[in-house]
C-alpha cells in the first residue's frame, strides 16, 4: 500500500516592519505585519500620540480594526506557508481563494512513482472501507508507473520535453488523494477569508485541519497573532459515527466597511 501522509503547516516568511525615522508614534511591542497593519491605521489619521486607551496596544487596535471592518489595512501584513501532507483534493479547493499566490508541486517534472496518500479520515477511521482504500491507492499508482514505463520506453529520456510528456500523460489516472506540496503566500485579511470558510462545519474535512493548522500557526507567530487572536478553537462533530474535528470560531463577524 502507497505510504500516508498527514497534513503539515510551516510558516517560511512574514511581513517584516520597520517604522520610517521621524514618525512620533511608539511601537510598543508591535512587530512584523500587526505592526504594519496599525501603523497604515494610524498613517491614515496621524494619530501617533494613540488618544483612545483603548486602542492604544497593537492587540486593541487591531481589535478595534476588525470590529469595525476596516480590513483593508491588514492586507499590509503578509505571511507565506510550506503545506506538506496535503491532497490534490485540498489544493483543487484551496487555489479558489484567489487572493492567495499559489507556488504547487509539478507532476510534470516531479514523477509520482512512490507518492503517497491523504486518507480521509472518516475511511481510516473503518477498518473495512481503508482497505477498500488501500486498494484502489495501490491499483492507480501501479497503472501510473505501468503507464509511465511504457511511456518512457516510447519517447525516451534524451529531453525535457520527453520525460515530461510520459509523466503529464501517465499522471491521469493518479486520485486525488496524491499527496502534494505547496506554498501559498496572502496577506492577513486574505488568511482571515480563509479560514472563515474552511476552519467552518461546512467545509471538507481535510481543508478545515487544514485551516485550523493555518489558524494555530499563524497564532503562534509573533507577527501576525494579534490579527488573529479572537479566534477560538472547538470540538465539532459532524455525525455521531464520524471522528471528531476542530473548528474555528470568533466573536467578531469579517463585516468588510472599506469601500
Amino acid at each position: 500500500m502507497p505510504d500516508i501522509a498527514t497534513p503539515r503547516v510551516e510558516i517560511i516568511g512574514v511581513t517584516d516592519f520597520q517604522k520610517p525615522a521621524g514618525v512620533p508614534w511608539d511601537q510598543g511591542d508591535a512587530v512584523g505585519g500587526a505592526a504594519a497593519a496599525e501603523f497604515a491605521g494610524r498613517a491614515c489619521y496621524q494619530s501617533w500620540n494613540k488618544p483612545n486607551p483603548a486602542t492604544a496596544t497593537v492587540d486593541g487596535y487591531i481589535r478595534h480594526i476588525l470590529e469595525v471592518g476596516h480590513l483593508s489595512v491588514l492586507e499590509h501584513g503578509t505571511a507565506t506557508l510550506y503545506l506538506t501532507g496535503v491532497s490534490r483534493s485540498f489544493t483543487h479547493e484551496g487555489i479558489r481563494h484567489r487572493h492567495l499566490s499559489p507556488s504547487q508541486l509539478s507532476q510534470r517534472y516531479v514523477p509520482e512513482r512512490e507518492a503517497a496518500v491523504v486518507v480521509p479520515d472518516v475511511i481510516a477511521d473503518d477498518p473495512e472501507l481503508a482497505d477498500i482504500f488501500d486498494d484502489a491507492a495501490q491499483y492507480a499508482l501501479d497503472a501510473y508507473n505501468t503507464l509511465l514505463d511504457r511511456l518512457t520506453t516510447k519517447y525516451g529520456t534524451n529531453s525535457t520535453a520527453a520525460k515530461k510528456l510520459a509523466r503529464q500523460a501517465a499522471r491521469a489516472v493518479l486520485p486525488n488523494a496524491v499527496e502534494t506540496r505547496i506554498v501559498l503566500t496572502g496577506n492577513y485579511r486574505a488568511w482571515r477569508h480563509f479560514i472563515n470558510l474552511r476552519a467552518t462545519p461546512s467545509a471538507d474535512r481535510e481543508i478545515r485541519e487544514v485551516a485550523v493548522a493555518v489558524l494555530r500557526a499563524l497564532q503562534a507567530c509573533p507577527g501576525s497573532a494579534p490579527v488573529f487572536a479572537d479566534y477560538e478553537l472547538v470540538t465539532y462533530h459532524d455525525h455521531p459515527d464520524a471522528p471528531v474535528t476542530t473548528i474555528a470560531v470568533s466573536d467578531l463577524a469579517d463585516g468588510d466597511t472599506d469601500r
